[in-house]
C-alpha cells in the first residue's frame, strides 16, 4: 500500500471540571501529565513519529501555547471545537503544497502510539473523504477491562467510534455547517440519531440500524464518500472525560511501565 502523506490538526482547548483539575494542577485536559508524559506531548510525539506526518497544527490558549514542542504552529482557541479544526484547516491551506489529506486528532487519548495510528490509517480506504475508526465493544472490553465508554447496540454489533479522522480538507469544509451540529450533539446518542432523520432515530431506538445504514446517510448529508472502519484500535476510543477515566488510564499505564521496565 502507497504510504499516505497527511497534515495534521489537534485541537487542544478543552478544559475539565474544577474538582479534576485540583487532582491533575491544570485545567487544560491535554497538559494532564501522565506516567511520562502529557497528554498533548505523547500526542504530538506520536505522529511525529509517523511515517507521512507532514505539517502539525495545535489549537490552544497561551497555556498550550507554551508548553507545546515539536509542532509547526499553534492557532488561538475560537468559540467552538468545529471552528478551531476550520481554522486549522485555513492555516495548512495558506502553506506550500499542503497534504491531500488531513488527519485531526484528540488530544485526550492517553494510550495513542505509533502504532495504534498506523494500524487505523493502513484499514483506511483512500477513496473515502471521511475515515472514522469503529471499535467493536468486545475489542474495547478486551484492551480495557472494566472501563466505561459509550457505546451504540445496532443490527450488527455494538459499537463506539475513535477519536482520530483521516479526510481531505475540501469534505470538511463543504461540510461545516453539519459538522458544527454533530459537534452541539456530540454527547447525545438521540440527539445524533435524530440529525439523520425519523427513520433512524426509529431504528436506534429499535435497534435495527446497520453500519452500512448509517454510512449511506451522512454521505447524502454531506455529500460525500464516508466509511466507518471497522477493526480499528481500541486505543483510539480510550478517551479522558473524567476523573475515574483519568485514574484507570494512569493505573495501567503505571503497571505497563513496571512490566516492560
Amino acid at each position: 500500500m502507497a504510504l499516505i502523506e497527511f497534515d495534521v490538526i489537534i485541537p487542544a482547548g478543552g478544559t475539565i471540571s474544577k474538582d479534576f483539575a485540583k487532582v491533575v494542577n491544570t485545567e487544560k485536559k491535554a497538559l494532564i501529565a501522565m506516567v511520562s508524559n502529557t497528554l498533548l506531548g505523547n500526542t504530538i510525539e506520536c505522529l511525529r513519529a509517523m511515517p507521512g506526518t507532514r505539517r502539525i497544527v495545535v489549537i490552544g490558549n497561551e497555556m498550550v501555547r507554551r508548553a507545546t514542542h515539536s509542532v509547526d504552529q499553534v492557532l488561538p482557541e475560537a468559540e467552538t471545537g468545529p471552528k478551531n479544526i476550520f481554522n486549522g484547516l485555513r492555516w495548512l491551506s495558506q502553506q506550500n503544497e499542503p497534504a491531500e489529506k488531513v488527519l485531526i486528532v484528540t488530544c485526550d487519548l492517553p494510550f495513542l502510539t505509533v502504532d495504534a495510528l498506523g494500524r487505523f490509517l493502513a484499514l483506511c480506504p483512500n477513496d473515502k473523504d471521511f475515515c472514522v475508526p469503529l471499535i467493536a465493544h468486545d475489542d474495547f472490553a478486551e484492551a480495557f477491562p472494566s472501563a466505561e465508554a459509550t457505546f451504540v447496540k445496532m443490527k450488527d454489533g455494538v459499537f463506539t467510534t475513535g477519536c482520530a479522522y483521516l479526510a481531505t480538507p475540501k469534505a470538511v469544509f463543504a461540510a461545516a455547517p453539519q459538522i458544527e451540529r454533530v459537534f452541539e450533539n456530540r454527547k447525545s446518542k438521540i440527539g445524533m440519531a435524530r440529525m439523520l432523520g425519523p427513520k433512524f432515530l426509529l431504528g436506534y431506538l429499535t435497534k435495527s440500524l446497520t453500519v452500512a445504514s448509517v454510512e449511506q446517510k451522512v454521505e447524502q448529508i454531506l455529500g460525500c464518500k464516508a466509511v466507518a472502519v471497522p477493526g480499528s484500535p481500541a486505543e483510539l476510543a480510550y478517551d479522558i472525560d473524567y476523573i475515574e477515566d483519568y485514574h484507570y488510564a494512569l493505573q495501567t499505564l503505571k503497571l505497563k511501565a513496571s512490566a516492560s521496565a
